[in-house]
């Protein structure tokens, strides 16, 4: 059964100050992207479908498009803030992106199979996606999805914040119940804390705690619940965020879940997150990366 891997790599990178997706993480050059993509393909997934604004699409192919080569099939599509349901246009000053679950949205074209979904400057490790394909080449209701699982504690920074989808599932632990993203969360003493009122006040969650990276395995009869679901979402939320509201799969998904439309299978991981959300991880991420070649997890040449 062909799968495909959709990275989504049109965030703007603010905190990061830059286009982080493309920052080298160890001397050869490498981005993120290049191990993720080089899981992907061990695992055997057939296609990748990169998610880029249209102004850094020749960057990409100059980089990660060259180096890939003829090892797996790249297709690149735009995210651009046009693309919207019909009777809605940008709103007068916004520049924001709209979010993960439009970017799939935007990508739906060129989706034609089971899918798995990633962020490009997030590093999941290997086992995650064979986890993430196994699941999509099983046999399953179409009405069933799945996210890769991941221990809070093995997702923070000590740098500063992060956003996290916080999971809640049923009493088997297997579905899905709930979502909620939680866009402030940084380390405590046996777990982690977030706050929604900027810093006055803290709720504790425990090491252990199931969060969502974005690794989302999809059927495509997701694509017309995105697009169904994406009018209303807009109409709730632009007359009170016009210029930074996010259509985000979390948000949709738990939606959806709440309105029994689907189920979501949680497949946990132990393994460990890097990724760059500010510079300051920069040296983590390198030495993380060194590491694990040291260790013979990746060749120092990771297409060669």
């Amino acid at each position: 059964m062909k799968t495909q891997l959709v990275v989504m790599a049109a965030g703007l990178g603010s905190r990061f100050g830059g286009l982080k997706q493309m920052a080298p993480v160890d001397d050869a050059g490498h981005i993120i992207i290049d191990f993720s993509i080089y899981d992907a393909v061990r695992a055997g997934f057939d296609e990748i479908v990169c998610i880029v604004r249209p102004e850094n699409e020749a960057q990409f192919k100059e980089t990660i498009g060259a180096r890939i080569g003829s090892k797996a099939k790249l297709t690149f599509v735009h995210q651009v803030p046009t693309v919207l349901p019909e009777g809605f246009s940008i709103p007068e000053g916004r520049e924001k992106p709209w979010g993960t679950a439009h970017a799939i949205l935007c990508a739906k074209d060129a989706i034609d199979s089971p899918f798995a979904v990633i962020n490009a400057d997030d590093f999941y490790g290997a086992s995650a996606f064979t986890t993430i394909r196994d699941f999509l080449v099983s046999d399953h209701p179409d009405n069933v999805h799945a996210m890769v699982g991941y221990r809070l504690e093995n997702t923070l920074t000590e740098n500063g914040t992060v956003s996290r989808g916080v999971c809640v599932t049923d009493a088997t632990g297997t579905y899905l119940t709930d979502i909620a993203e939680r866009t402030a969360i940084e380390p405590r003493e046996g777990g982690a804390a977030f706050t929604e009122d900027g810093g006055k006040t803290f709720t504790f969650l425990p090491a252990g705690t199931t969060v969502s990276m974005n690794l989302w395995g999809y059927n495509p009869n997701i694509l017309q619940a995105l697009e169904d679901n994406f009018a209303p979402f807009l109409r709730e939320k632009l007359p009170v965020n016009p210029l930074k509201c996010e259509y985000l799969l979390p948000i949709v998904t738990g939606q959806l879940i709440h309105e029994n439309a689907l189920q979501v299978k949680v497949l946990p991981t132990h393994e460990k997150w890097f990724g760059i959300t500010y510079k300051e991880d920069m040296p983590k991420v390198q030495a993380a990366i060194a590491d694990m070649k040291a260790r013979g997890v990746y060749p120092e040449h990771l297409w060669k």
